[in-house]
């Protein structure tokens, strides 16, 4: 019993002489008396080592210098509450940590371009759905169903109905344009389109285009040239050269291809171009005159243009791009290329 008093009082004076500088000195202190393997943990395992009659005495000075040693930590508790409160020294004069700057997506910023010229010009913006049926996307505009155009396009049906389809191209806005909304008629539709193709850097499985109608009394194929005069020039800039080719579509006649010369080569040939020096960015013609019947619009009173171009494909020529698959990559490395335009 004298030992376990002695090592007592001898403890009791290492805690009534302690004044811990810091947090650090606190956590020592707290550990080598209150851990689970410190000085109080030990004095009271030595209990069983006290004759029967004198383990009251000793309980009661052992649990007098527990609340010794605790009283002790609680006092100057303020400094770790204090040390856990403060956070890193931050000096507010130094310019914060800098963030990616991100930017639009190239079709995206190509699309909307396209788009602002249309509407200078007065087209307004119409859309419609990526699901559609068998009378917006093909019937209505003049391809029924034994129309050899159909194999032009490798659709996607919607399950086996045969009457649903993933919309192979944007007319099928026009469609719904020309049954719900009256003449006259001045709109460009920009959407993303399906088709079933083998994925390649020239070909892909889903892509965007921008189609544009205009149906009025006396519209000329003159109107639509001169419309498309003013895109390319506001696209690819004054000095681009056009040219019009003679072309078939089911929903225009006459209809025509359009090309532009290459705005890699200038005109001298080049990959891009396959060394032609012209590059085709566009179709268009005259709404044909079934397509006008099949909305109840007199072909001889109105007539109209449509055109369409892919936007992967004015990206292309306008931005060098040489593979399709990259616009859905999600690459960053490509995408930053794109910053700031």
């Amino acid at each position: 019993m004298a030992s376990l008093q002695e090592q007592i009082q001898q403890f009791e004076q290492e805690i009534l002489a302690f004044q811990p500088a810091n947090a650090a000195e606190l956590e020592n202190y707290r550990i080598r008396f209150l851990g689970a393997k410190g000085i109080l943990k030990q004095l009271f395992a030595e209990m069983k080592n006290v004759p029967g009659d004198q383990r009251k005495e000793a309980g009661l000075t052992l649990n007098s210098f527990r609340q010794l040693a605790e009283e002790k930590y609680e006092s100057f508790k303020d400094l770790a509450e204090a040390a856990a409160s403060k956070g890193p020294a931050i000096d507010y004069s130094l310019p914060g940590t800098p963030l990616p700057t991100g930017t639009r997506h190239p079709l995206r910023v190509v699309e909307n371009k396209i788009i602002s010229i249309f509407e200078r010009i007065g087209f307004s913006v119409a859309t419609g759905p990526e699901i559609e049926d068998d009378w917006h996307n093909f019937t209505s505009l003049n391809m029924p169903h034994d129309h050899p155009a159909r194999d032009m396009q490798d659709t996607f049906y919607v399950s086996s109905n045969p009457d649903w389809v993933l919309r192979t191209h944007t007319s099928s806005a026009q469609a719904r344009i020309l049954e719900t909304q009256p003449l006259p008629i001045r709109v460009i539709c920009p959407g993303r389109v399906y088709r079933n193709e083998t994925i390649s850097a020239r070909a892909h499985c889903f892509f965007h285009q921008c189609e544009g109608l205009y149906v009025d009394k006396n519209v000329s194929f003159a109107d639509l040239k001169q419309t498309l005069y003013y895109f390319v020039t506001e696209m690819f800039g004054e000095h681009t050269k056009v040219r019009f080719r003679p072309s078939y579509f089911p929903f225009t006649e006459p209809s025509a291809e359009m090309d532009i010369s290459c705005t890699v080569c200038g005109g001298s040939g080049c990959n891009l171009c396959k060394h032609s020096g012209w590059v085709e960015i566009l179709g268009c013609g005259m709404v044909h005159p079934n397509m006008l019947r099949n909305f109840g619009i007199d072909p001889e009173v109105y007539t109209g243009f449509a055109f369409g171009m892919g936007v992967e494909r004015i990206t292309q020529v306008k931005y060098q791009v040489n593979d399709l698959r990259l616009y859905s990559q999600n690459d960053v490395r490509f995408l930053k290329q794109f910053q700031g335009i």
